[in-house]
């Protein structure tokens, strides 16, 4: 294949992949997302996928053990805000680590929303299929729960996660085995602002706010006040000299598969 041709066939390839992902017999449908009109650059899209290929996340080094680092998380979506959470964190060149549910990828649309999470620089992360305890499920749960999840996302973007968030933080040895068999470190949190409960933009970024140097802060992008507060939120520790950083760029290399973090 001619080299100028390499994009136009990975964005060929890309509008074929079906969303369709092997689910629990019991497993309920995620609700459709209401439509909302997005504009996508072909030769954007295409340049991104090829970026991909050479080699993902991109590479940024910091020094967080001199740095005020601290990373924000955001779990559940893709949902119907996160488009708009891509464009504030874009706006002042801002990465952050998603934690995706695979029935969410399944309903974005031909996935364009993760792919622009991988194409910004984001890191992506798994959260499961559907968000069950994986604590409590059998062991064969488990595996599907991840490896379906692991299935799309790598389908969509040619990305292989590296990072995974267990729903709930709830997690055990034999989660902490079968992650490290998939190649996955546990990401839980050390400051949960507890947006799903105050639903108020102000409530969340002023707890946001409170982050130290070294914290994994976990955030919602499913909620629409939780995107509200962002803005805030990135003012109130950029004024406090922080750099934003993803999960692995806070620890200055890919977190060690199993293994379970909190903060740096």
């Amino acid at each position: 294949m001619r080299v100028w041709a390499l994009p136009l066939a990975l964005l060929a390839l890309v509008s074929c992949v079906t969303q369709s992902v092997p689910r629990r017999q019991q497993q309920s449908r995620a609700p459709a997302m209401p439509a909302r009109p997005v504009v996508v650059d072909p030769v954007a899209l295409a340049k991104r996928l090829v970026s991909m290929q050479a080699g993902w996340p991109r590479s940024r080094k910091f020094d967080c053990a001199r740095l005020k680092c601290v990373a924000l998380t955001f779990d559940d979506g893709p949902g119907e805000h996160t488009w708009r959470l891509l464009d504030e964190l874009s706006k002042r060149d801002v990465r952050a680590t998603f934690f995706v549910l695979g029935q969410m990828v399944a309903a974005d649309r031909g996935g364009q929303t993760v792919r622009r999470i991988v194409g910004d620089g984001h890191e992506i992360g798994n959260h499961s299929w559907s968000h069950p305890a994986l604590s409590g499920l059998p062991l064969e749960e488990v595996k599907r729960e991840l490896k379906h999840t692991e299935e799309i996302v790598r389908r969509l973007t040619g990305v292989r996660m590296r990072v995974m968030r267990p729903p709930y933080g709830a997690t055990d040895k034999k989660v902490e085995a079968e992650t490290r068999r998939e190649g996955l470190a546990q990401i839980l949190w050390s400051l949960d602002t507890l947006d799903w409960q105050d639903r108020v933009a102000s409530i969340v970024a002023k707890r946001a706010g409170d982050a130290k140097p070294g914290s994994i802060v976990l955030l919602h992008d499913i909620h629409r006040s939780t995107v509200d507060a962002v803005p805030a939120v990135l003012d109130t520790l950029s004024k406090k000299g922080y750099t934003f950083v993803t999960v692995s760029e806070l620890y200055g290399k890919t977190p060690a598969p199993g293994r379970t973090y909190t903060e740096r």
